[in-house]
Order: C-alpha cells, then structure tokens, then sequence
C-alpha cells in the first residue's frame, strides 16, 4: 500500500519510454493507441510454417546496434535492448543525465522491472547449440543473462545506477507489482527515483510450442493477423503473444518539484491478491481480482464514482474476459456502466509480464491527452462482457483518475491507481 505507509512521501512519474509493437517511442505507441492501428503481424525471425500459431505482437524497425555493442549483442536476452531503449528515452523524457550524477545521486536511483520470461528465449536458443553439439556457439554468459535478475542489473550498469536493482516475476501481474515496489520504496523514503516498469520478449519457438499446448492462443486468425486480438469479442478465441518494454521514471513529489519536472501522474493506489485456486485457470466468480481494485482504490481515497477510466488486463481469451468484466463490476457497483474502458492487448498482443506497464502507458495517454483509447476488433461484445469498453474508436474524454487492472497465470490480481496532477506540475 502506498498512503498507509508512516509518514509516506508522494510518488509521481515524470518520464516514459516505449518500445512496442506499435512504434518505437512514446508518441509513437500514443499515437497508434490512439488511432486504432494493431502490431500484430505474421512472426519474423524464425520458422512458423509448420506452427498453429504463425503471429504476434512484435517489436519492429527497432536500432539494436544504438542500444548493444556487436560484440554484446549475441550474449544478451532481447529483453535488455528492449529495456535498455525504453529506460533512456524515460530519462531523457525526465530531462535527467544519469552520466551526470553525483555519487550520491547515483546511490538514491534505484531499477525495479517486472518481467514474465526474463531470459527465457535466450536461454533457449543457447540450450539448443547445446543440444546440437555446438558447444562452443553457445555464449559463456549463458547462465548469467538466463536469470531474471540480470535485466535489472543491465540497466544499473548502462547508466550507472547504484540504488536498489531488484526485478518482479509475478507472471502477467509482474510490471504492475515492480512499480508500486518502486513506488513503495521512493514512499517510505529508501530512493529518491526509479526506473521502473516491465520488459518481455516471449516470441520464441520454444514458447511459442508451450503456450500452443496450453490452448490459449487463438488458432484462427493467421491470415488476418490484425484482427485477431479480439478482447470482450463474442467470436473472440483467445490470446495473441506480444513483446515490448515500458519505462517509466519515478521520483519523489518534492524533488520533481524543486527541478521542475513535468509530470505525467501521481500513483495514489496499489491493490494486490491471489485466487489460491489454479495454475492458469481464474476463480469463477471474479472476487479476488475485484478484491484488489477495491484495495487499490481504497489505498489511493477513492470511490468508483470518481474513476474515470480503466485500463483491463483483456486478454482475448473466453475464460479470461468474462471473469474480468464479473470482477469490475463486483469492484465498481453501480459506477461500472458510465465508466469507459479498454483493452489494449487488442493492439499490442500479450507481453506477458510487461502487461501492467503498457497498460499503464495507455493510461498515461488518457490522462495527458483527454483522449480514451479504444479496444479493437470490437465488433460484437459477447453477452456476458456488456460494459464500456469503447469499441473500435477513441474517444475525447478529460482522465484525472484512472484504474490499472492486471490478471495473471497463478490466480494472481494486481490493481494499481494513478490520478492527474493539478496545476502547473502537469
């Protein structure tokens, strides 16, 4: 919780960076939101002919070499350029140069990322030179850039960090827990500012295979791969994978303040529970994930009537959906219906733990620029997803707080709350 802490300070975000399926950068990937664009294509780089499953929401035209030296490239998870470019344009956004920070200001800037699968396509195209008898092909930083928390420390060593370098794996929920730990961490006086957020390229052959056992990736839309992401959809037939990594910069209120620091949002509210009940499948009757909006907006002092807007985890699947739509409006009541809404893996696919962060970034969009943006390929609801999702077009409408919901494998709920600054600081 973030207002219950004693004697917590204030946490605001002052920087964003991007590195989506719908552009590289931040305007880019409002823009797209906005315009109702979709980043999913047939799968690059390597073989989906014989796959049932043959896209995905991938990151393209992206500068590897800006972000990775050649000789480093072939040594690292895709995870790391991704967070390495969404970070720098987060801190150029913040206007701050971490190549000229103070000893102590290094020591009071602290990395705080959620990530689902980390390494885990790294780790399995070096276990197949392995398998393959080629050993020496494989890189010697195997084992160190296969662990999740490297990620984090790539991005303490790129800009010389020295605060606390820490990375949440809570699967889908994860980007959602880094940021209200970062934010945690800045409340109770630990860091003066964060980089946190989420990165996850799960696009791999490997992965691919696996999510196609479990039968939750749509098998039905390979040739129109822009419509297949279909979230509250009544022909909806499950989830498509994404990549991508979200940045943000967060400080403490008083010292964006006295540097003059535009600010995007205050997060005011973090809510967190757990079903108990299966490895992927969610409780029925969607209470624990109403649960954990309710704790944010209690965290944050706010009643249902005073949301604005919500961004939904909306992952395409029937299951999924459904029980999402039950826990808003266990979580809301009666304001359930005049609030808009939307689902932007309709755009960018799954990215799996970086989930949180992007629909936080969309958030920050409906907040800074008064405009909703849609859910896609929305088309038909089905009858039991009967709220305002805002299908198919964004829509003017002036955000000042708005409610961040995240469902993920494990019976995990995350919520967080982030509301508009006033003043001169917006």
């Amino acid at each position: 919780m973030l207002r219950n802490l004693r004697q917590p300070r204030r946490v605001v975000i002052t920087g964003l960076g991007c590195v989506t399926p719908l552009g590289v950068g931040r305007e880019a990937f409002w823009e797209g939101l906005r315009r109702g664009a979709s980043g999913i294509r047939r799968i690059e780089g390597f073989d989906v002919a014989d796959s049932p499953v043959r896209i995905a929401g991938q990151v393209r035209d992206f500068d590897w070499e800006r972000e990775l030296k050649a000789k480093d490239r072939r040594h690292v998870a895709r995870t790391v350029p991704l967070a390495l470019a969404a970070a720098r344009e987060a801190l150029e956004d913040a206007r701050l140069q971490a190549s000229d920070f103070s000893l102590e200001e290094r020591r009071a800037f602290g990395v705080m990322l959620g990530t689902g699968g980390g390494g885990l396509a790294f780790t399995e195209a070096q276990y197949a030179h392995y398998f393959r008898g080629e050993k020496t092909q494989a890189s010697v930083y195997t084992i160190p850039s296969s662990t999740h928390g490297g990620l984090s420390s790539e991005l303490s060593m790129a800009f010389g960090l020295r605060g606390l370098s820490h990375i949440v794996s809570t699967g889908c929920t994860s980007s959602t827990d880094a940021i209200a730990y970062a934010a945690q961490h800045i409340a109770l006086g630990r860091q003066e500012a964060m980089l946190a957020g989420g990165s996850d390229a799960p696009i791999a052959p490997g992965i691919l295979a696996g999510f196609c056992l479990m039968k939750v990736l749509t098998e039905d839309w390979n040739e129109e791969p822009e419509r297949a992401s279909r979230p509250f959809s009544r022909d909806r037939s499950g989830m498509v994978l994404g990549e991508g990594a979200w940045v943000y910069v967060l400080e403490e209120y008083e010292r964006a303040r006295r540097r003059g620091a535009r600010v995007y949002a205050e997060i005011t509210g973090y809510g967190a529970t757990c079903d108990a009940y299966h490895r992927v499948r969610l409780e029925d009757t969607g209470e624990e994930p109403a649960r954990a909006m309710r704790l944010a907006l209690e965290d944050a002092g706010r009643a249902p009537e005073e949301v604005d807007y919500v961004n939904l985890h909306g992952t395409s699947t029937v299951l999924n959906d459904r029980i999402e739509t039950q826990a808003l409006k266990l979580a809301l009541g009666d304001a359930v219906r005049r609030i808009p809404m939307s689902g932007t893996k309709s755009q960018i696919g799954h990215p799996q733990g970086a989930s949180g962060a992007a629909g936080l970034a969309a958030a920050l969009c409906a907040i800074r620029t008064s405009v909703v943006p849609p859910t896609i390929n929305l088309d038909e609801p089905a009858p039991e997803c009967d709220l305002d999702y805002t299908p198919n077009r964004a829509r003017e409408r002036e955000v000042r707080v708005a409610l961040c919901n995240c469902i993920g494998f494990g019976s995990k709920n995350s919520a967080l709350v982030v509301e508009r600054p006033t003043g001169a600081d917006f």
